[in-house]
């Protein structure tokens, strides 16, 4: 089995990222089964778990670039990719090769065969394949820590499988309520399930009800919380449009930051990533402070208020939410200087599209409507009619890179062209850029 020969198998089963989720039966039973066939993999190796609604990915990557400069061989699953599959599959920053790609899906394939035809939960979906695939391969490269993205929510998702050392819960806002809920109470239990006893949770601000759920599932599991805000906290001191300087008061010690991601978001990824190698060291790690500095000065997240060009400007960030995109408005404005900014929006219809483009409204009036070739990708011509609600006339293109044309070549020096809206979209742009 070559790597395509791999990607064609694993795509043959049911893929939510791509379908609707309204068939899907979730049943941890499934994964767990797949799981105990392999010898139960998620159990051989230390689990740093992160889940959330905005930053996960960021701050996974932040604690995985942190243990990977102490010198610890570290795994790191994250989802969905930008490019390639396998930047899924991280070790020490370095995606899985694609031959040890294929041999792991040669490897679980008749696993998986056995599974389906018990047929006792269901058939196994891409995502849990792929989880299991994650949890195969650290195991086998011996890996000494494994920090782990929830895919969705968190009580019911394919990764909540793992014994946790840390539990990082992230910032929480409104997304997949058509799975999660549609309150923030209720998608703040979602994500605190994956709280586990004997494990510590380290918590960004949330709103007081999210706020409210983790205290008492802490309280209910007999774990310690540690509070960003309370416990630890942060400061900038200057930025570009390259770095963000910034100092964290962490736990036990202030650590001088220079972080080649912007936003105020990042900075606060950042400092959970320092308050979870701080609760690491309590644990037995060793982790300098210099580690943690250079960890963060090193990470490297493609897609993330990422500077595709100059003069004018192109940017490319995966806002795919309504918090997210009015962080994004923030962003542009505190760090760019522009005479005009253009926004490229295209977005999937599982998101909270209405509440998006009621943000993307907020931040400028020169909108164009594109859809990516996604299956799930918001016509055009709908996102236009939705702008239109809120008076502003959006122009449509016919795809990412006919809209990007149209951005650059009525720009000037001084302008900003942005890319946002889904990752599928700003995949297409650094595609085509």
């Amino acid at each position: 089995m070559d790597y395509q020969e791999s990607l064609d198998y694993i795509l043959r089963f049911a893929d939510y990222e791509r379908l609707p989720r309204s068939g899907i039966v979730w049943d941890l039973r499934r994964v767990e089964r797949l799981l105990e066939r392999m010898g139960n993999p998620q159990y051989a190796v230390k689990t740093i778990h992160v889940a959330g609604t905005k930053g996960k990915g960021s701050t996974a990557a932040m604690i995985e670039s942190v243990l990977s400069e102490a010198c610890y061989r570290t795994g790191l699953y994250t989802s969905p990719h930008l490019l390639a599959f396998t930047e899924r599959i991280k070790i020490n920053g370095r995606p899985i090769v694609e031959a040890d790609w294929a041999k792991l899906t040669e490897n679980i394939r008749p696993e998986v065969e056995v599974v389906n035809e018990e047929g006792a939960f269901g058939e196994l979906t891409t995502f849990e394949i792929l989880t299991a695939m994650a949890f195969l391969h650290f195991r086998e490269i011996k890996a000494d820590y494994q920090v782990i993205e929830v895919g969705l929510g968190g009580r019911i998702d394919a990764t909540n499988v793992v014994r946790p050392e840390i539990c990082v819960i992230t910032s929480i806002s409104y997304d997949h309520t058509d799975v999660l809920g549609d309150t923030l109470a209720k998608i703040a239990t979602e994500k605190a399930g994956i709280i586990k006893p004997g494990a510590v949770v380290i918590s960004a601000p949330q709103v007081p009800e999210a706020m409210e759920v983790i205290e008492r599932v802490c309280g209910e599991k007999n774990v310690r919380l540690v509070k960003a805000g309370i416990d630890f906290s942060w400061k900038r001191e200057s930025y570009t449009q390259i770095v963000q300087a910034f100092r964290v008061k962490g736990l036990s010690g202030e650590y001088d930051i220079k972080l080649p991601l912007l936003g105020e978001y990042q900075m606060q990824n950042a400092a959970l990533a320092v308050a979870t190698a701080e609760v690491l060291v309590q644990k037995g790690a060793e982790i300098p402070k210099e580690s943690v500095i250079a960890g963060l000065e090193k990470v490297c997240l493609p897609g993330r208020l990422q500077v595709l060009l100059r003069r004018p400007w192109l940017v490319v960030d995966e806002a795919h939410n309504a918090y997210s995109m009015q962080q994004l408005g923030l962003a542009l404005r505190e760090f760019f200087k522009y005479d005009r900014l253009t926004l490229i929006l295209g977005c999937g219809s599982d998101k909270e599209v209405d509440a998006m483009v009621a943000e993307a409204a907020r931040i400028t009036g020169d909108i164009i409507a594109v859809a990516s070739r996604h299956p799930k990708a918001v016509r055009p011509e709908v996102l236009a009619g939705k702008f239109a609600g809120h008076g502003i006339t959006a122009r449509t293109a016919g795809s990412v890179a006919e809209g990007v044309k149209t951005a650059l070549a009525g720009a000037g020096r001084n302008d900003l062209v942005c890319a946002a809206g889904s990752i599928f979209v700003i995949a297409e742009v650094v595609e085509g850029s």
